[in-house]
C-alpha cells in the first residue's frame, strides 16, 4: 500500500510541476533572426495553441506569426506568437501584431547583434509541433542581462502560502474531528472483539 501511495504522490506533484513550468512564464536572451507568417493547421493538438486572433472566428485553419531567434550560446530558437485573450494562461495577450512589428524592428545579423529578453510560455515539442507562445520583448545591452522573474516568484509564494494554509487548517481538523471519532470507532471495535473471544 505505501507503494501506491508514494506512486500516487509523485505523479501528482509531477502534473503540478508540469502545469507550473508550462505556464509560468520564461525569459531568454535571444538575438532574432527572423520572422514569418504561416498558415497551420490547428486541429491536430489544440491544447498547445492559443485561441487565435479574438476577433476573428475561430478555425481548424489560420495565420500564425512566428519568430525565429538564436541564444547567446549558438542554439536556435523557433516561437510563435498569438494571442491569448481571455483564455489559459490569463495573460490576457491582446496584441500580437503589435508584438510582430516589436520583432521585426529588432531583427538583427550576427555581425552587428542586437540582444532582446524575449518573455514567453510553453515548451517546443517537436513530436506535437508545439512552439512556445511569446508574451512580450525587451531590448537589453548584452546577452549577460540578467532578468528577475517576478512575477514567477510572486506566484510560487502565493501557491506555497496557500498551500501551508490548507494543511494546516486540514491538521488541526483531523486532530480536533476524525481523530476522536476514528479513535471511539477503535475502541468500540477493540471491546466487540474482546467480548467475542471471551
Amino acid at each position: 500500500m505505501i507503494y501506491v501511495r508514494w506512486t500516487l504522490f509523485l505523479v501528482f506533484w509531477s502534473l503540478v510541476a508540469g502545469f507550473l513550468l508550462y505556464t509560468l512564464p520564461r525569459h531568454d536572451i535571444i538575438r532574432v533572426t527572423g520572422i514569418e507568417t504561416k498558415l497551420q493547421n490547428v486541429s491536430s493538438y489544440p491544447i498547445f495553441w492559443a485561441t487565435g486572433d479574438v476577433a476573428a472566428p475561430q478555425s481548424t485553419q489560420r495565420d500564425v506569426f512566428f519568430v525565429y531567434g538564436v541564444t547567446p550560446d549558438g542554439n536556435t530558437k523557433v516561437y510563435r506568437n498569438e494571442d491569448t485573450g481571455w483564455g489559459w494562461p490569463p495573460f490576457f495577450k491582446f496584441d500580437s501584431g503589435d508584438d510582430q512589428a516589436d520583432f521585426a524592428a529588432v531583427v538583427s545579423e550576427a555581425s552587428d547583434p542586437r540582444w532582446v529578453s524575449l518573455r514567453h510560455y510553453g515548451w517546443r515539442m517537436v513530436i506535437f509541433s508545439s512552439y512556445p507562445n511569446t508574451l512580450s520583448v525587451q531590448e537589453v545591452t548584452s546577452p549577460d542581462a540578467r532578468i528577475i522573474p517576478w512575477m514567477n516568484i510572486l506566484v510560487l509564494l502565493s501557491l506555497a502560502a496557500i498551500y501551508w494554509a490548507l494543511r494546516v487548517r486540514w491538521l488541526r481538523f483531523r486532530r480536533n474531528r476524525l481523530d476522536p471519532i476514528l479513535t471511539s470507532v477503535d475502541n468500540w471495535f477493540a471491546g466487540i472483539m474482546h467480548r467475542w473471544r471471551n
